[in-house]
Formats: C-alpha cells, sequence, structure tokens
C-alpha cells in the first residue's frame, strides 16, 4: 500500500465523527445553556415520566409504501394515530445514523445492525435529517417522545478507523490498538486477500500478552463463533502510514471484526469527544429526549498478571458512563443502559450514569417461569433488583427486542459463581444454578422441540415472543397453528404483557410483538447468518400501518414472516384483538400510574405457577396487585399480604369485585391457566 495522498487524508477527516465531534463542540463552549438542569445524579423516575410506555422499531424491518423512506414510513401519520391510541409515549428507533466502513472511498455495509457508526449523519438508506425532524414533531403532537442512540464502546471501520490505522494525529488514540514492531510480525497470521483484518488464535492472544503488547484475552468472547471469532482480538495487514511507515496494528473489539473498540482511557481523551459530541448531535438536531448507550458496560480493559484481562466490572466504565450520562442530562435529555452484565455493575453503573436500565435482571427469568410453568426463579431475580439496591421504576421492563433472548445469565456466571441459592430446595452455587437453568430452557426452546428458534453462539436463542410461546406450548410446527392456536398464544401473550407493564418502571415492546411475528426460516436469511449470527431469524419485516400490504420484503430487504395478529390499524377495529386488549390494559396502567408505583412485596406463594407483585401506588391511590399464572392450569390460592390495608380487592381492567382482603392480610385468589389480573384494594377511608 502506497503512502496516502493529501487529498484522501482530507477527505477522510471530513467524514470522520472526531472532526465533526470537534466542531459540534465549538457551539456549547462559553455558552450558559448547559449549566441550566442538574447532571451529577440520575434521575430514573423522571426520566419514564416522560415517557413510561415505548415502542422498539427496528429500521431494516419496516415495510414502507413504494418509494417512501424508512423515516417517512415512521413518521406516518396513521401509525401514530394508531400507536397513540395503544398508549405509545415513546419511539426508540434503534440506530439511524450512517453504519458500516470504507475501503478507500467506497462505503462497505453495516455489520452489525447500523449498531457500527461511521457517521453523526442519518443514513441516506433511511432517509433524510428532514424527515427525522419531522418524525420527532410528529412524536411530539402524540405527546411521546424519540428515542436515539449513542454507542461509546465502538464504531464501525469508517474514516475515524481507517485515519487510525494510517497513524494520523490523534486518531490511533481513539481506539484500543496497539501498533506491532516489525520483527514480531512472524507472530502473525496472514491477513486473506480481500479481507483488512484476521482474528488471531488465543496462543497468539496469549504470545502478543506475554510481549507486553496488549492486556490479552478477556473475560467472555462475545459472539464467539470458531473459526471467525475465536478471541477478541484481530490483526491488520501492512499499512503504510500518512508518514511513510510501514505497520501491522491488533485491535480489540467485544463484538464483531467490523466493530473496533474505543479507548477511553488514552492521553487525548478522543474517545470521550467523539461519543459526547454523537450525543449532543442526537438531541439538538435528531430532536431526542432519551439515548441508549449501548454496550456501555465495556469501556475499561486492564492487564492482569495472572487469568483474563479485567474487562468487566472496571471502575473505568463507571466514570466513562458518569461523563456521558451527565453529559446528556446537561444538554436536556436522558439516558437508559442496554447492559447484560452482573446485577451488582447494572447497579453501580446507574449511579450518576444512565438514568434508566434494560431489566436484564428477570427477562430470561420470567421466560424461564412461561416454558416451565414455574415462578420460583423468577422470585429470586426479582428479589435480587431489591437486595442489590435498585429500584425496579428504573428498569425498563421488555418483551422482544433486536436482539436474542439472552440466557449468559452472567450474574451467576462471574462475581457470584460461588455464592449460594436456594432452587427447588436445594442449595446451588451460583454457575450450577446457571447451568440448570440454561439447560432447562434450552431443551425447551430450541433444537428438537422448537426447531424454529436457533441458538445464538454461547448467548441464548434467536426467537420472537410468539415463537417463546409456541415453544412453551409444545408446538413443533408453526405451519401447522390453528385458529384455536393463535387464540392461545395471544393470551398469553398478554400475561407477558402484564407481567412488564403492570410494575413500576417502563414497559417496552416491538413491532414482531405488536403483530405476533413468528420467526424466518433460517433459508430466507441465509445469507445474513454467515458468521453465525443467528439473531436475523427473529427480525422480519413488518407493517404497522398496512402501508404496503402486498410487500414480501422490507425497505431493508427482510423477508415478511408469518404473522398472528394482523396489522396495528386492522387489530384496533377489534375488541378482541392483541393490540385493543393491550390498550384496555395500558389505559389502567396510566389511570392509576403505575409506572410511578412502589414495589413493596414479592410474597412466597405455594403454587409452583404464581406469581404476586404488590406495589404502593402514588398518590393515595391505594395498593395494586399483579397476579399471575404462568402454568396451564387453573389455581387457587389464599395469599398472607401483611401490612395492607383491608378492603375489596377490585379487578381494575375488567371493573369486577374479585373478592376481599381480611383484616390479617388474607385473599383468596383465583386464576385460570395463563391468567393474569390486575387488582387493587379498595381500602375504606379513614375516619374523619
Amino acid at each position: 500500500m502506497a503512502t496516502p495522498d493529501k487529498e484522501y487524508i482530507q477527505w477522510l477527516v471530513d467524514q470522520s465523527m472526531l472532526n465533526a465531534a470537534k466542531q459540534r463542540a465549538k457551539l456549547y463552549a462559553g455558552q450558559a445553556r448547559l449549566w441550566q438542569r442538574p447532571y451529577a445524579q440520575s434521575r430514573p423516575r423522571d426520566a419514564s415520566a416522560i415517557a413510561s410506555v415505548w415502542f422498539t422499531a427496528y429500521p431494516a424491518s419496516i415495510v414502507t409504501r413504494p418509494g417512501e423512506s424508512v423515516l417517512q414510513a415512521l413518521g406516518d401519520e396513521t401509525l401514530w394515530h394508531a400507536l397513540s391510541e395503544v398508549g405509545i409515549q415513546g419511539i426508540h428507533n434503534g440506530p439511524l445514523k450512517l453504519s458500516g466502513g470504507l475501503r478507500g472511498r467506497e462505503r462497505t455495509p453495516s455489520v452489525d445492525g447500523n449498531f457500527d457508526r461511521m457517521s453523526f449523519d442519518i443514513d441516506p438508506d433511511l432517509g433524510t435529517e428532514t424527515e427525522m425532524l419531522g418524525l420527532s414533531r410528529i412524536a411530539a403532537a402524540h405527546n411521546a417522545v424519540v428515542i436515539d442512540d449513542a454507542i461509546p464502546s465502538h464504531t464501525g471501520k469508517g474514516a475515524d478507523f481507517r485515519l487510525a490505522e494510517l497513524g494520523y494525529e490523534d486518531y490511533p488514540g481513539l481506539f484500543h490498538m496497539v501498533e506491532i514492531k516489525e520483527e514480531d510480525w512472524p507472530l502473525l497470521p496472514e491477513v486473506v486477500e480481500g479481507r483488512d483484518a484476521r482474528n488471531l488464535p488465543p496462543e497468539i492472544v496469549d504470545q502478543l500478552k506475554d510481549k507486553h503488547y496488549i492486556v490479552g484475552q478477556l473475560q467472555r468472547v462475545i459472539f464467539f463463533e470458531p473459526g471467525v471469532k475465536e478471541t477478541d482480538w484481530s490483526v491488520t495487514p501492512v499499512i503504510e502510514g500518512v508518514d511513510g511507515k510501514r505497520r501491522r496494528w491488533v485491535y480489540l473489539h467485544y463484538f464483531k471484526e467490523g466493530q473496533p473498540s474505543l479507548n477511553w482511557l488514552d492521553p487525548t481523551f478522543s474517545a470521550q469527544q467523539m461519543i459526547i459530541g454523537d450525543a449532543l448531535h442526537s438531541i439538538d438536531i435528531m430532536g431526542a429526549r432519551i439515548l441508549r448507550l449501548d454496550a456501555n458496560g465495556f469501556l475499561g480493559v486492564e492487564r492482569r498478571a495472572e487469568g483474563p484481562a479485567w474487562s468487566e466490572s472496571h471502575p473505568l466504565s463507571v466514570v466513562g458512563n458518569q461523563l456521558l450520562g451527565g453529559a446528556i442530562r446537561k444538554a436536556g435529555g436522558f439516558s437508559f443502559q442496554e447492559l447484560n452484565l452482573t446485577i451488582d455493575d447494572i447497579a453501580s453503573m446507574s449511579h450518576g450514569g444512565a438514568d434508566l436500565s434494560y431489566d436484564f435482571i428477570t427477562r430470561p427469568a420470567y421466560q424461564h417461569a412461561l416454558l416451565t410453568g414455574r415462578t420460583e426463579f423468577l422470585r429470586m431475580m426479582l428479589r435480587q433488583v431489591h437486595s442489590f439496591g435498585i429500584d425496579p421504576a428504573s428498569l425498563i421492563h421488555a418483551l422482544q427486542n433486536h436482539d436474542e433472548l439472552t440466557l449468559e445469565l452472567v450474574h451467576f456466571w462471574t462475581l457470584h459463581a460461588h455464592d449460594q441459592y436456594l432452587y427447588k430446595g436445594q442449595t446451588f452455587p451460583g454457575n450450577i444454578l446457571r447451568e440448570h437453568i440454561r439447560e432447562e430452557m434450552y431443551e425447551r426452546l430450541a433444537g428438537e422441540h422448537a426447531p424454529y428458534n436457533l441458538k445464538f453462539v454461547t448467548n441464548g436463542v434467536s426467537c420472537t415472543t410468539a415463537s417463546i410461546i409456541t415453544a412453551a406450548l409444545g408446538i413443533r410446527d408453526l405451519e401447522a397453528i390453528t385458529a384455536a392456536d393463535i387464540q392461545q398464544i395471544q393470551h398469553i401473550h398478554l400475561l407477558l404483557a402484564m407481567y412488564n407493564a403492570m410494575q413500576p418502571g417502563v414497559f417496552a415492546l416491538s413491532g414482531w410483538d405488536l403483530v405476533g411475528a413468528l420467526t424466518l426460516p433460517a433459508e430466507q436469511v441465509t445469507h445474513l447468518m454467515q458468521d453465525g449470527d443467528t439473531r436475523w431469524i427473529h427480525r422480519g419485516a413488518y407493517d404497522l400501518a398496512d402501508l404496503d400490504p402486498e410487500a414480501e420484503f422490507s425497505a431493508g430487504d427482510m423477508p415478511r414472516p408469518k404473522t398472528l395478529y394482523g396489522s396495528l390499524v386492522s387489530q384496533l377495529q377489534r375488541s378482541d384483538s392483541f393490540a385493543s386488549q393491550l390498550k384496555k390494559m395500558l389505559a389502567v396502567r396510566r389511570a392509576y400510574d403505575i409506572a410511578a408505583s412502589r414495589q413493596i412485596l414479592i410474597p412466597d406463594v405455594d403454587h409452583p405457577a404464581l406469581l404476586i407483585m404488590v406495589h404502593e401506588l402514588p398518590a393515595g391511590k391505594g395498593t395494586q396487585i399483579t397476579a399471575l399464572n404462568f402454568g396451564n392450569e387453573a389455581l387457587v390460592e389464599t395469599l398472607n399480604l401483611p401490612g395492607i390495608a383491608p378492603g375489596p380487592v377490585v379487578d381494575i381492567i375488567n371493573e369486577r369485585v374479585e373478592g376481599d382482603l381480611t383484616e390479617d392480610g388474607h385473599f383468596t385468589i383465583t386464576l385460570d391457566a395463563y391468567e393474569g389480573l390486575c387488582l387493587r384494594v379498595v381500602s375504606a377511608s379513614p375516619p374523619i
């Protein structure tokens, strides 16, 4: 490779995010606007008060009208009338900014659904900045907010990474990349022609650590795939820099090869400049009120003398998140973290960092309850939330999102591997409990029993909410689903929605949930799964507003899967549909402000399929009880709910009296199979 010419270098600089952030920073220096709001402490309840019901869109899956963009489809008035009617208060679009990489001046496509950002500009394949502003305005007109993304742990291989490879100015300091001396190049594997990097096998990573180049292997390999990604390190071919020097770089990537990790403790502080600039751009230019901090737990990496590098639960991640969360609050926004780490980390990184956290704590646990008909593990995880000082109102309780159903259960694998837990009458160390839960879920959720769901490397299972339910019901062939099956699937889907919606915090659901999408046959997306990424089977196309009912593909070329419920618009014309019943549920949630309630009790129960959550409603509205039967048989049980004022117990969704809570705190509950009830204790007014 020849020394790059100055014109090309300047072109890369003009394309780079670091340069854009530096230019953007000049707009804030010396101005008063960033000193008008508190920013040091997280404010979860203020954040959820803005919007406590979120629709999580996925750009690649959106069906549009012919000739329209994804952003035009998401800003469609018919769609927003329907979303507003259901009770949606926020739209999380997923990453919209230009992603992927560059080879020369040619753009290469995203390798991870636009999570490999390379620019602050809107991806032209998704729409324009004007259309983004139109979406923000129509959301505001329907009393909703736009939620965008910051990605603090990595980028794509855009101009910033190419400038780093060329050794240009501060750019190598952006990334966790190390120049290998030419005398040690024989250690490094050759890069295949046509590729721009090669993953390093573990033994070479160990040798480079021994030679004091890199920190070595990390605590886990996310997206592990034999022959594709065996470690978190890759090497470049020989690259001639702007100074004429030939170099080979070894760089860290927690995720895919095309997602180089940022260095959050480099003397240039380039990563902080770039990511904070990106966040401010989303707030001020794209109209976002809340930002997701994606993969924000991986900002600190440190060498250890023995064993793998310290790459999780690292203090630098906490500090980095405090900087980023504080900057967002100073600018008038809020943030949330999508953090699949230990509960300790979720708690510590919330202190001054993100305002809200994705509920990875109980998400696999409530799916486990459905698959097994037992709620013991779910109760354990709900209680763990309180044990670690996390307010359930700071969590985003979600149905399906764009990722797999994660079964890593990291909490029991790392810091708490040897802690003791009582389960099924026996005491297990955390690592053994983890394997037991994973085995139970894998057996029911994938493989022979549910061949339409696929394992996702070592992380979990690629599936939709509907295909989790079909697996729980023992349905092996999705083509054989009957009308009666659909009714039962919808019934259970509403049970899972009630679990998430009828507790404090944010409730989130996807377009796949709203239409009852099933997984795609693997052969339809084989071309997207060459690197072992099976998540594409649960990212099928959907059309909520009948923009193009005959379309077989989304604007992002995703095939349309089998769906069970119909479009959102059509469902709202039927009172018995999933969307109409969800609308009724969310109206009650809003009327009693359950999002702002305080969880006061997760009581013990006798029936293995029963879950009870007790909440103190705000503004003196009394006590609310969420009662859920995760089993396939009806149940009757007398509950013991101490410390709650007695009175009639009312089903506030169906508006009927279910019984009475006695003076000594007893109440007998009756639930049909897979039934959920949202109850309120109507206590007598105290005497004047």
